[in-house]
C-alpha cells in the first residue's frame, strides 16, 4: 500500500464539473440525449456570419447552451465547435474575441482532459501566445493611469486576461507535450505581474494567475527553478500567505465572496510554496520552514471552513429556486445574452462550489505534506529466509539514504523515530478528525446510478473534497504505521472511532461502482481500502474484525471488472519474482545522482519502499 501522491497529468486539479462519462459513446447517443440539438447548427452558422453581433452572440449562445449540459457540449463538440470557436480568437471585433475566449474557458473547465487535448491539437496556443503582451501592455497603462480607459473598458480587459490565464491553465494538463510548449512561452513573469499588482486588479484575475502558477509550478522544473531563483517571486508568494494586507477589500454583499477568493488566493500560494520548496537565499522564504510555518497553520482551519450535509442541503433548496434556462430561440440578436448574467441562485450556487473548491485545494496541498512523513526503509530477505547482502562500497556511497534494515521491520534510528513519533501525534490530533469528517458523503455527493446529478459542478466538488480527504488520511496513517506512536496504540478507542468512520463511509458509497459514471465512487473505495489497511497496521490486534465488513470486500472483489483486481498474486509464484526484483531496483535507484536528478532519486525510492513494503505485507498474511 503506497502513499498517495499527486498525478499531475491525468488528474485535474480542478476535477470536470460536469461529467459526461455516463453517456452512451458516440454523436448518435450524444444527439438523443440533449434536448437542444435543433439549436446547434443555427449557431454554427451565425459563428460565420459577417455581421460581429451575430458572431458575438453565437459565441455567448455557446455557453448558455453548455451550462450543466454534457450531452450538449458533446453534440457540439462533434460539430467542432473548439474548431470554430478558435477561428473567432483571431476576429477582427474585440468583443467576439473575447466571448470566444469565455466560452473556450468553460469548455475546458466544464470537459476536462478530452476536450483540452483537442484544443491543443487544433493549435490553439497560437493565438493565445499573442494575447499575452497585449494583455500586458494595456494592463500596465491602466495601473500607471487608471483614469486612461473607462471602468467598463477596463473589466473587459481584466476579463479577457482571466480567461485566457484559465485556458492555459487547463491546457497545461492536457499532456507533457502542451505542458512543454506552454513552458516556451515564459509565462511565470506575466502570471507574477497579477500576484505583485495584487491590490489594484480584481481578485478573481488575480486567484486564476495564482491557480495557473500552481499548475505550472507542479512537477514542472522550468517554471520551478524560474519561480525559485527570482528571490522577489517567493517573497511576494510568500507575503500573500502570511499577510491579508494588500488584498481586495469589499464590503455589503459582495465582503463574502471577496474573503473567500482571498482566502482561496491563500491556499494556492501554500501549494506555490510547497511546490517551489526549497528556496534558497537570498529571499526571505528560505528562512522559514514552509509545511511547519507556513502551509499547516493556514490549511488546517480550511478543512472547516464548511459543512458538506448543509452544503448540500443549501445547493439542493437553491436548485429548486432556480428559474429555468431561457429558451433558445427566446433569444434574440437585439436582445444579446450575456454570458456573466446569472439569477441568484445560480450566483449562490456558484459561491458553494467555489468554497468547497478551496476545501479541496487545501486537502490537495496537505495530502502532499502527508506524503513527506516520515518512512523508514525495509530489509528483505531473500527467499530462503535469508538477508541481501549490501554492496559495501556502494552502501559506504548512499549511506544516507539505503541503510536498510532486516525484515523485522526494526527501524535504524530508534531515537530518531521516537522523536518524530510526537509530530506524527500532533498531526493525529489536528488533521484525523476534521479528515473523518470530510469524507462523509452527503446526498449530493455522486450522481445517481442511473442518471446526471441535479447540479453536477456541487456533485463534483464534493466527490473531489471525499476522495482527497482519503488521500490525506491514506499517506497519514502509512506514516503512523512506519512510526514509533505508543500513544495510538495505547488507546483503543480512538482506532475504533477511526475504523467506524471509515467503513460508515464506504458505506454509503456503495460496492456499485462499476457503472458508467461512477468514477469517483470507485475511486473511494480504491483509496478507502488504503486508509482501512493503514488504521489495522497501526491498531493491530486491536481491531475486532467484523463479518460483514469481510463480505463486502469480497463482493466488491467479485463484482469488478479491473483484471488486476481478480488476479490472484499467489499464481505464476509472482511474490517469488518481486523479491528478486528487489536487488535490481535498490542498484537502479543508486545510480540516479541524488544533486543532478534529485526529484528522479525521490521517486525511485518511493518505489523502492513501496516494493519492500509490498513484499512484507504480503509474507505478513501467510497465504
Amino acid at each position: 500500500m503506497g502513499k498517495s501522491q499527486k498525478k499531475r497529468q491525468m488528474r485535474r486539479h480542478n476535477p470536470m464539473r460536469v461529467p459526461d462519462s455516463h453517456l452512451p459513446k458516440g454523436l448518435e447517443a450524444a444527439s438523443s440525449s440533449s434536448s437542444r440539438k435543433d439549436a446547434i447548427l443555427p449557431i454554427l452558422q451565425k459563428m460565420e456570419s459577417v455581421d460581429p453581433a451575430e458572431r458575438k452572440w453565437a459565441c455567448v449562445a455557446v455557453s448558455n447552451l453548455i451550462q450543466n449540459d454534457p450531452s450538449t457540449r458533446r453534440l457540439l463538440q462533434g460539430k467542432n465547435v473548439v474548431g470554430a470557436l478558435i477561428n473567432r480568437l483571431s476576429d477582427s471585433e474585440e468583443e467576439v474575441i473575447v466571448e470566444a475566449t469565455g466560452s473556450l474557458r468553460n469548455l475546458c473547465i466544464d470537459g476536462g482532459f478530452d476536450i483540452c487535448a483537442e484544443m491543443y491539437n487544433k493549435n490553439i496556443l497560437t493565438p493565445l501566445k499573442t494575447f499575452i503582451p497585449k494583455i500586458s501592455k494595456t494592463l500596465s497603462e491602466y495601473l500607471e493611469n487608471p483614469k486612461t480607459a473607462p471602468e467598463n473598458a477596463q473589466q473587459l480587459v481584466y476579463e479577457f486576461a482571466d480567461n485566457v490565464i484559465t485556458i492555459l491553465w487547463c491546457l497545461s494538463e492536457t499532456s507533457n507535450k502542451a505542458m512543454n510548449a506552454i513552458n516556451q512561452i515564459s509565462l511565470v513573469p506575466f502570471l507574477m505581474s497579477f500576484l505583485a499588482s495584487r491590490d489594484k486588479l480584481p481578485i478573481s484575475t488575480v486567484t486564476s494567475a495564482a491557480q495557473c502558477l500552481y499548475v505550472l509550478t507542479d512537477e514542472n522544473p522550468p517554471a520551478v527553478e524560474e519561480v525559485r531563483s527570482n528571490a522577489p517571486y517567493s517573497a511576494c508568494i510568500l507575503s500573500i500567505v502570511q499577510s491579508r494586507e494588500g488584498l481586495p477589500q469589499a464590503n455589503g454583499k459582495n465582503k463574502e465572496v471577496e474573503y473567500d477568493r482571498s482566502l482561496a488566493l491563500q491556499v494556492l500560494c501554500c501549494g506555490i510554496l510547497r511546490n517551489i520548496s526549497p528556496v534558497p537565499p537570498p529571499s526571505v522564504a528560505a528562512t522559514v520552514a514552509v509545511d511547519r510555518d507556513i502551509v499547516m497553520p493556514t490549511l488546517e482551519p480550511v478543512l472547516s471552513l464548511i459543512s458538506l450535509p448543509e452544503a448540500s442541503q443549501d445547493a439542493q433548496e437553491q436548485i429548486a429556486k432556480e428559474d429555468a434556462i431561457p429558451a433558445l430561440e427566446k433569444l434574440s440578436l437585439k436582445h444579446t445574452p450575456k454570458s456573466d448574467h446569472k439569477t441568484p441562485s445560480e450566483l449562490e450556487l456558484e459561491r458553494l462550489e467555489h468554497k468547497l473548491r478551496t476545501v479541496q485545494l487545501a486537502l490537495e496541498v496537505l495530502t502532499g505534506v502527508c506524503a513527506t512523513l516520515p518512512d523508514p526503509d525495509f530489509d528483505v530477505r531473500d527467499t530462503d529466509g535469508e538477508g541481501a547482502d549490501e554492496d559495501d562500497e556502494e552502501a559506504h556511497e548512499d549511506e544516507d539514504m539505503d541503510d536498510e534494515p532486516d525484515v523485522d521491520m526494526a527501524p535504524d534510528d530508534v531515537s530518531g523515530m521516537k522523536a518524530r513519533s510526537g509530530s506524527n501525534a500532533t498531526i493525529f490530533q489536528t488533521l484525523v478528525a476534521p479528515l473523518l469528517t470530510l469524507i462523509q458523503p452527503t446526498s449530493l455527493s455522486f450522481s445517481p446510478l442511473d442518471g446526471l446529478s441535479p447540479h453536477p459542478p456541487t456533485t463534483s466538488a464534493l466527490s473531489a473534497i471525499h476522495v482527497s480527504a482519503l488521500e490525506c488520511l491514506n499517506n497519514i496513517f502509512l506514516s503512523l504505521r512506519s512510526a514509533q506512536v505508543d500513544a495510538l496504540r495505547a488507546d483503543p478507542d480512538s482506532g475504533r472511532r477511526v475504523w467506524d468512520s471509515a467503513w460508515q463511509a464506504l458505506g454509503a458509497v456503495g460496492t456499485d461502482v462499476d457503472k458508467p459514471g461512477q468514477e469517483r465512487r470507485r475511486a473511494m473505495w480504491e483509496i478507502g481500502v488504503g486508509v482501512l489497511w493503514g488504521v489495522a497496521e497501526v491498531w493491530k490486534g486491536l481491531l475486532a474484525p467484523d463479518e460483514t465488513h469481510v463480505k463486502v470486500l469480497i463482493q466488491l472483489c467479485d463484482a469488478t471488472t479491473d483484471e488486476g483486481v481478480k488476479m490472484r498474486i499467489g499464481q505464476g509464484r509472482f511474490l517469488d519474482a518481486l523479491v528478486a526484483s528487489v536487488e535490481g531496483v535498490r542498484k537502479a535507484v543508486r545510480g540516479i545522482d541524488r544533486k543532478k536528478e534529485r526529484e528522479l532519486r525521490v521517486r525511485g525510492e518511493e518505489v523502492r519502499d513501496n516494493l519492500v513494503a509490498f513484499i512484507e505485507y504480503r509474507r505478513g498474511l501467510g497465504v
